[in-house]
């Protein structure tokens, strides 16, 4: 499980996105601020593990149908010899765990660090938007459901200020 862990971090790209995020805040974009996302420092890793398994978790049935690789579920069971109903306990426990490491991360960083808080921000927020998107199924490879009515009902639909 951490070997899958190690790698699939890695390969999700999280990190990647903060930084393309932080490039687009302009005066943010520091040379400090970017090093600082680039060693992948525990706040971030909390996010990509929890994006990552809420990613497994919601999709593992339909990938395996498709014939994909391993996901976090097969390398869970087959580790510890579980059952899908405590690898998912354990999952959503590691997320739980996830984002309580996320808020002591933020309070940390910000009263100890020289990252502005919209930098911290982001992450928070991109997590959320996994959240969101991952929280009642995959919201990305069936977007048609949830995905699109918040999608629709932010940029279509929305109330006027």
């Amino acid at each position: 499980m951490e070997e899958y862990l190690d790698i699939a971090l890695t390969s999700f790209g999280h990190k990647l996105l903060m930084v393309t995020a932080l490039l687009g805040m302009r005066d943010l974009a520091t040379q400090h601020a970017v090093q600082w996302l680039i060693s992948m420092p525990n706040i971030l890793k909390a996010s990509t593990v929890i994006c990552r398994l809420m990613n497994d978790i919601v999709s593992h049935k339909f990938e395996q149908e498709r014939g994909h690789v391993t996901s976090a579920i097969e390398c869970y069971m087959e580790q510890n010899r579980a059952s899908e109903y405590d690898t998912l306990n354990a999952l959503h426990k590691q997320i739980d765990d996830s984002w309580k490491d996320m808020v002591e991360n933020f309070c940390v960083i910000t009263t100890e660090n020289q990252i502005p808080r919209a930098v911290l921000m982001r992450v928070l927020n991109l997590t959320r938007l996994f959240n969101v998107i991952y929280k009642d199924g995959d919201g990305y490879t069936q977007s048609q459901g949830s995905t699109k009515t918040h999608i629709k009902s932010l940029l279509v639909d929305s109330v006027p200020l």
